[in-house]
């Protein structure tokens, strides 16, 4: 049994430990509050987008009409893998490396092997990740130290300028979905070409009158929408990571406490021990003085 030392400085630890991960707990319960209320503010409104722009892009006459939606294959793919800049949040970060590891070596494999395909990581765990398994990162964008429209437009019109100019035929997005604080889900999303969204309703045609013009439409309503979409995946994942987080301090910050009962407890039985031992020998002696 270790000593009363020992113990007492292991309970010193765990309650400082547990001190830490509890004002972590609250400090991204705080973040998590703001960063919840803006994906759900924003969800509805890119949702009903982009079933729009499915429907429109379906309307057009030719594939000249949007260059967004043309299917040239899976030749060169953009693989963007959104994760957090930081750790301590659970499984949040491992399970997409995981899926984007699992579409390295399996979906994209043929495109790996021939150096075709290209991966934007935001977020420092994903990049650091992947560089230290071999993989080129192309780019780390640090798109979380300004997370807001403004910042988010110029980098998908990258994306869209390049897809457009046939660098790139397909563009995935790999990230988690915010559902509570308790749930994230994982979503591989194609992003470009623009494909239709499924839904669980019938599909019925629509016939669109195009007001000012097909043209205008295309130039401004495509580009918002895929912002839009691609903002919504970065709401989504940053609002995922502060429920992860809050969850995992949540744990922590219990198991921290139990282990501090347990600590508590083997302290108490070795004084207890210590001091039976102690009035042992003073017994002993005692007996041994009359003897």
């Amino acid at each position: 049994m270790a000593n009363l030392k020992e113990i007492r400085s292991r309970m010193s630890s765990v309650k400082t430990t547990r001190q830490v991960t509890s004002a972590m707990k609250m400090v991204s319960a705080a973040k998590l509050r703001r960063a919840q209320e803006a994906i759900i503010r924003i969800r509805p409104y890119a949702d009903k987008l982009h079933e729009i722009l499915g429907n429109l892009s379906e309307s057009l006459e030719s594939q000249e009409d949007n260059p967004y939606s043309i299917d040239r294959g899976s030749k060169n793919i953009l693989l963007i893998t959104i994760n957090s800049n930081r750790g301590l949040c659970g499984g949040f970060n491992a399970n997409v490396n995981k899926q984007v590891l699992l579409l390295l070596e399996n979906d994209f494999a043929q495109q790996v092997n021939s150096d075709n395909l290209d991966i934007l990581a935001i977020g420092k765990n994903t990049y650091d990740f992947f560089r230290r398994h071999g993989y080129q990162i192309t780019e780390k964008n640090k798109l979380y130290s300004n997370l807001d429209f403004e910042h988010v437009g110029p980098v998908v019109e990258h994306i869209m300028k390049d897809f457009a100019n046939a660098k790139y035929d397909k563009v995935v997005l790999v990230y988690n979905e915010f559902k509570n604080a308790a749930t994230q889900i994982l979503q591989v999303e194609q992003l470009l070409p623009i494909v239709e969204k499924e839904t669980e309703t019938k599909k019925t045609s629509v016939d669109y009158l195009f007001e000012p013009s097909k043209t205008e439409i295309v130039q401004d309503l495509i580009p918002r929408s895929l912002k839009i979409q691609f903002y919504k995946a970065l709401l989504d994942s940053h609002a995922a990571e502060h429920g992860a987080r809050m969850t995992a301090m949540h744990q922590a910050t219990d198991n921290a406490t139990e282990l501090l009962s347990s600590l508590k407890l083997q302290y108490n039985k070795a004084r207890q021990a210590s001091i039976t031992n102690e009035i042992l020998e003073i017994v002993s002696g005692a007996e041994a003085l009359k003897g």
